[in-house]
């Protein structure tokens, strides 16, 4: 049980014990104890009552709920609390915007048990007539609930996919297995999906199916099937067949039809996929590309870039230190990244706006500015790292900081953090104003968005692109895997108007890293080759933009 498991428990302790209006008191300690525990680097799980008495921030109260989490994954007052909850009302809590107070209105005075009733309610208007609701206020519940029916079921690709590689692993090693590989979305590496599609080539199906029995302990049939939560689906082929139904299986519809139109009867038991490009005369079409979005116009003229991989990457750029919201010091994620292989590391903790994150006041800028200049001394000839800042852009589109500030810094990630919601007008007039900002490096997270979460501000991409070519700002690709923002539908229009990319983890802590990998993915389903990264570069390029702006 992981630190983040505990405080999501003891969090829900405290919104239930919020709805049912118990002691205020209590609700805030056990907020704020789900709130240190979330930080803490230290896990927790697994020590007795004396030593997690002795852990700051916690106490002798909320130590005992834990002892209780530890030996029963759950203690009495919570399972008391969610017993006495109905289960759609704890659906409705799960809404964005509106918290145990507002719920324990829709629940007690609505009389409203769903979040379905809740839709049907906000589309008679009647939300907007209890006190602490409003018509904006429904409008924004709307939004949310249509938004989470319409991806319910669905899982993001990072969450899946330590489940979904250790499954395949252990059916690579059934005998009866010839030949084996995901297909569908999860081969394509799509951000978020509703099912993972495993293709199995055997030369005795029923062979496979005992084996997958004996294993699993379940009979495996047509239908789809959960595991860990995760839809899972297998479809079984003649291993002769396999190359051929993994291209089927693994393409988009419209990319599969376009190559096999081209293919005419030209058609044999292919050994590879890239077989198949080749008989059809065409280069080589990487499985993240083929979603018909252009990429087979470019295999027919052999114009096909060349994508990036993880190994290019020469540094991170967008990350958090214990200067602001991250969980590790300054000089413990660049000794990560030089013994990572990096040639550099980018700092860029939040700016003082962004008093929830811990922001940097100016006076904490410069001490942080002078623990840099003297850790690359200490790296000098081997690693460096550069001074930035993550600048909130504010209400007004202008960065925090006076110029005087931004100055001081080697690079700017300007990013929108706070009042999300905006009209269309407006969020492209705040963003494009920042982006004309000469300070602005780099434009972090473009809209905002949480995957499967919250949907982001609505923006034209391809004038807030056309605005960073026109002012030489680089365009972030959030490699956080609820966020991968910008959209990788819209690299190939950036590198049609020379617009590089910097793919960034948004790192808090260490292991935040190796979220990169996923940035790379969605980095090449758009066709990014390494030469358009900015942070595949080496340090000398940097170093040489970063003078120039």
């Amino acid at each position: 049980m992981t630190n983040s498991d505990i405080a999501d428990m003891l969090k829900a302790y405290a919104d239930l014990s919020e709805l049912h209006g118990e002691n205020p008191f209590k609700i805030k300690s056990f907020a704020n104890a789900s709130f240190r525990i979330d930080k803490m680097l230290e896990p927790l799980f697994g020590k007795n009552l004396e030593q997690l008495e002795k852990v700051e921030g916690i106490g002798k109260s909320i130590s005992q709920k834990l002892v209780q989490i530890f030996e029963t994954n759950s203690f009495p007052e919570l399972l008391e609390l969610i017993e006495a909850t109905p289960e759609g009302v704890r659906d409705i809590m799960r809404i964005k915007g509106i918290g145990p107070k507002k719920v324990a209105v829709i629940w007690k005075e609505m009389n409203v048990e769903s979040i379905g009733e809740l839709l049907y309610a906000c589309k008679e208007n009647r939300l907007a007539q209890f006190k602490g609701f409003g018509l904006k206020t429904q409008e924004a519940v709307r939004k949310q609930i249509e938004f989470m029916f319409a991806h319910a079921g669905h899982f993001h690709y990072a969450k899946v996919y330590p489940v979904a590689n250790e499954f395949l692993q252990q059916i690579q090693a059934f005998e009866s297995v010839d030949h084996v590989s995901f297909v569908g979305d999860f081969y394509r590496k799509m951000e978020t999906l509703s099912l993972v599609e495993i293709l199995i080539g055997t030369t005795d199906p029923v062979y496979f199916s005992e084996e997958f029995a004996s294993f699993f302990e379940f009979e495996l049939s047509d239908e789809s099937f959960k595991l860990e939560g995760f839809t899972f689906n297998i479809q079984v082929c003649p291993s002769n067949q396999f190359i051929w139904q993994q291209f089927i299986l693994g393409s988009n519809q419209n990319h599969a039809e376009k190559v096999i139109q081209r293919l005419g009867s030209n058609r044999n038991d292919f050994a590879a996929d890239t077989e198949i490009y080749t008989a059809a005369n065409m280069a080589y079409v990487y499985p993240e590309m083929r979603e018909d979005r252009g990429e087979i116009e470019l295999a027919i003229a052999h114009k096909l870039p060349v994508l990036i991989e993880y190994a290019d990457l020469k540094g991170p750029l967008h990350n958090h230190s214990t200067y602001s919201d991250g969980l590790h010091t300054l000089e413990t994620m660049a000794d990560f990244c030089l013994k990572q292989g990096y040639q550099y590391l980018g700092m860029a903790d939040h700016s003082k706006s962004a008093f929830y994150a811990n922001g940097l006041s100016e006076e904490r800028v410069a001490q942080q500015q002078a623990e840099i200049a003297k850790l690359n001394q200490k790296y000098a000839g081997k690693f460096k790292i550069f001074a930035g800042i993550e600048s909130d852009i504010l209400y007004d589109g202008s960065l925090d900081y006076d110029d005087s500030i931004l100055k001081t810094f080697d690079y700017v990630v300007a990013s929108v953090h706070s009042v999300l919601k905006m009209t269309e007008e407006k969020a492209m007039s705040r963003l494009i104003k920042a982006i004309e900002n000469p300070y602005t490096t780099i434009l972090g997270h473009p809209t905002g968005r949480l995957l499967l979460m919250r949907e982001g501000y609505p923006i034209n991409h391809h004038k807030i692109i056309d605005a960073c070519a026109a002012n030489g700002v680089i365009m972030e690709l959030n490699a956080n895997p609820y966020r991968l923002d910008m959209d990788w539908r819209y690299i190939d229009y950036a590198l049609n108007k020379g617009v590089m990319i910097s793919i960034n983890p948004d790192a808090h802590e260490v292991e935040g890293f190796y979220d990169m990998f996923f940035g790379i993915a969605a980095a090449r389903k758009g066709g990014l080759p390494k030469e358009m990264c900015f942070n595949a570069q080496p340090l000398s390029f940097l170093e040489e933009h970063f003078a120039k702006r």
